[in-house]
């Protein structure tokens, strides 16, 4: 099976496949990947998986799928669909296997080894996957069953699946020259290697980065069990009586929407941005090789540019069309941030006068801390009125599960018996309307030291009809584990995280395609958010959210004035959430549409940034990028990832808030409802045409005014 966008981004560049009997002569028996696993769903072994399995898999995976090439390539019958197509579909089971493990586990529960197990594979994958697509005798043979595919009697799924063998062939370089060919082995290989370097730079630097607190004082605003959760992170590092804030990801920490001390705060928020710019885990090196390169690949595959040659295979097809969708957006947000920038202001100056204390500037470190404030004094309520009724396993249970099972008519059974990688991770069987078997999902929501920041969705097995699979997917999310005994209580983004990444899950688990190159989430990147962010809005359904909405020690009900505010302020503080939001996606865009010769060297990376946020009037200096570049994950940690493709979140917002509007107009949580949308798009991952599908399911092209509504950006607001 070859494609980009199989496992996770870590794996944008590797050939992988789906079998179910290969087995490997070269692999010990005893090795857990030797044979297809026998646990429900082919739940891998993951109790039995040890680090000094990975590398004979891989090694013994890589030769068994070139056997199987090879085989495929020379062989002397001409080509037909069973014999090339399908079975390039079929090959690599061994390699799949191991990847798909270790893939999950580099991404939520790596180690030193298998780091260094992943360095030392990234280069290989990339190569490995050279080796098929730019082999002569396998292309040729595609590409003669591609010219007369119209004559093949193929059905709609079959005929697809051969066009998009043939445009990723095309696309991985099969009709450049044999000179042409090694520059771009070279090229993968380099970039294969440099983006495995800078996500694991940046967990180091994350958890380097971390600020340690000596004067239990300073944490007053935090609740007693954010205060024990940090000084559990302070034990972990030997950090005896101290107490530790570590850092996710994204430039903004969430606890700075608490912390009073203002000193505090600015050294957490000075901490998080500063992070890979000097010093030990600087990635700012890396950044400027990456973009290098991938404007010298494109040029050499026939592309003006990375972000030309990327979004060519997406929905959106130009980056003109993208820039045009992004700058439409910009004005209104900027728009709306320096007016709440404005309000919060206004409340730093009152609070001064009346405290007898000299007024300041608003700045980044305080945006949070305040604008929690406005949020209260407009909707009486902050994070710690709501965080009592987010108790996280009625928030699973009786919220994100409570919503799947009135919307699709599924059930859901904890499985205790079956292995996992971490004590913290949980299985549940998946059964359908009729009580048929689904699938497996498994649940890792606690943040560890050794899992990368965020939240994702990723597959052990996916659905393939041909293939006989039913799929095994996991929701990770990065939610703070408080001590033994105490309960964990989630913040409303926290719960819509949980929302949008089941999304996710339930694209894959509702997969009902022939091929596994198709299966699921497979799907172009300004696309495949568009169910997980859809399936948000059952997180605010009144029915949803009054089932979970409970207080955890009294199983009271959040009082109903509290829940109208929570639904009223979903508005709030979007001028800051799209700002941040759309300087990131320009940068992305700005990096990967320069031409080669032009990209930034190492010591022009902090000046390119700054004139890119600039020229996109995106430079306001108290909202700065969700992610900056040198800890930007989603565009530099993989060999494609969301490398130009980081607007692919709005893009898919625009569907998915046009099939919010029509669920709405359409009667809401209804079985029926559920149904035409798993039809029609959930199951159908990647076997048609995208836009095909949600035209099929929606009617017409999508309406943008209802992405605007929910952002409060329509051109209303500009004079209200």
């Amino acid at each position: 099976m070859l494609h980009a966008n199989f496992i996770s981004a870590a794996l944008a560049a590797a050939v992988l496949g789906v079998s179910m009997n290969a087995i490997a002569a070269s692999l010990p028996p005893d090795n857990p990947f030797a044979k297809p696993s026998t646990l429900p769903y082919q739940l891998p072994p993951l109790d039995k998986i040890k680090n000094e399995h990975f590398m004979p898999a891989f090694e013994a995976g890589m030769e068994e799928q070139l056997r199987e090439i090879a085989a495929i390539a020379n062989n002397s019958a001409p080509p037909t669909f069973e014999n090339t197509i399908v079975a390039m579909e079929r090959s690599g089971a061994l390699l799949t296997r191991v990847a798909n493990v270790f893939f999950n586990l580099t991404a939520s529960n790596t180690n030193p080894e298998l780091e260094e197990i992943q360095s030392k594979m990234a280069p290989r994958l990339s190569a490995h996957s050279d080796a098929i697509l730019l082999d002569a005798k396998l292309f040729a043979r595609v590409k003669s069953l591609y010219e007369r595919r119209h004559d093949l009697g193929l059905d709609p799924e079959s005929l697809r699946l051969l066009e998009r063998y043939y445009i990723q062939f095309v696309r991985a370089g099969a009709n450049l020259s044999d000179e042409d060919k090694a520059k771009l082995r070279q090229l993968n290989e380099q970039i294969s290697s440099l983006t495995t370097e800078f996500r694991q730079r940046v967990l180091k630097g994350d958890n380097a980065s971390a600020v340690v607190v000596e004067d239990k004082a300073m944490l007053e605003g935090l609740t007693e069990a954010q205060i024990a959760t940090a000084a559990e992170a302070a034990k972990a590092r030997g950090l005896e009586g101290k107490w530790v804030i570590t850092l996710l990801n994204t430039t903004q920490q969430p606890w700075l929407s608490q912390l009073k001390n203002r000193a505090l705060r600015e050294r957490i928020f000075k901490a998080s941005i500063e992070r890979g710019w000097s010093g030990e885990f600087a990635t700012t090196g890396l950044v400027a090789q990456i973009v290098k390169l991938r404007a010298e690949r494109a040029a050499l595959l026939g592309y003006p540019n990375h972000a030309a040659y990327v979004l060519e295979d997406e929905t959106a097809q130009t980056p003109a069309a993208v820039n045009e969708m992004l700058a439409k957006l910009v004005g209104p947000a900027v728009a709306n941030a320096r007016r709440e920038a404005q309000e919060i202001q206004q409340l730093i100056d009152e609070q001064a006068k009346a405290n007898g204390t000299e007024p300041f500037k608003l700045q980044p470190w305080d945006w949070d801390f305040y604008a929690e404030q406005v949020r209260k004094a407009k909707y009486a309520f902050e994070e710690s009125d709501v965080r009592p009724y987010f108790e996280m396993e009625r928030v699973l249970r009786d919220g994100v599960l409570f919503a799947a099972q009135e919307l699709y008519g599924l059930s859901f059974k904890e499985r205790k018996d079956l292995p996992t990688y971490h004590p913290d991770v949980r299985v549940f069987e998946v059964f359908d309307a009729d009580g048929s078997q689904l699938g497996l999902f498994l649940v890792d929501w606690y943040a560890r030291s050794n899992k990368r920041g965020g939240a994702w969705m990723n597959s052990f097995v996916e659905q393939s009809k041909l293939l006989g699979t039913k799929p095994v997917v996991v929701n990770n999310l990065n939610i703070p584990k408080p001590p033994a005994g105490q309960p964990t209580l989630l913040t409303f983004d926290e719960v819509t995280t949980a929302f949008h990444e089941f999304g996710h899950a339930l694209h894959g688990l509702f997969s009902n395609v022939q091929y596994p190159r198709f299966s699921g989430t497979n799907v172009p990147r300004d696309f495949v958010e568009y169910l997980s962010q859809y399936n948000e809005m059952w997180a605010t359904y009144p029915r949803v959210l009054a089932n979970y909405a409970k207080h955890y020690q009294t199983g009271e009900p959040m009082p109903k004035e509290l829940m109208e505010k929570v639904l009223a302020a979903g508005k709030f503080n979007q001028g800051y959430a799209t700002t941040e939001y759309l300087a990131a996606a320009l940068l992305d865009q700005a990096y990967h549409q320069l031409p080669p010769g032009k990209t930034p060297s190492e010591e022009e990376i902090a000046q390119f940034e700054a004139n890119a946020l600039k020229e996109a009037g995106v430079d306001f200096y108290a909202v700065p990028p969700r992610y900056r570049s040198t800890y930007f994950l989603h565009i530099f940690s993989s060999p494609i990832g969301y490398s130009a493709g980081y607007y692919a979140y709005i893009w898919s917002e625009v569907l998915a808030r046009a099939t919010e509007h029509w669920f709405k107009t359409n009667g809401g949580l209804k079985r029926e409802n559920g149904d035409r949308l798993r039809e029609k798009v959930l199951s159908r991952g990647f076997s048609a045409d995208p836009m095909t599908l949600f035209r099929d399911f929606y009617g017409k092209d999508p309406d943008i005014e209802p992405l605007l509504e929910a952002r409060g950006l329509m051109p209303s607001t500009e004079n209200r």
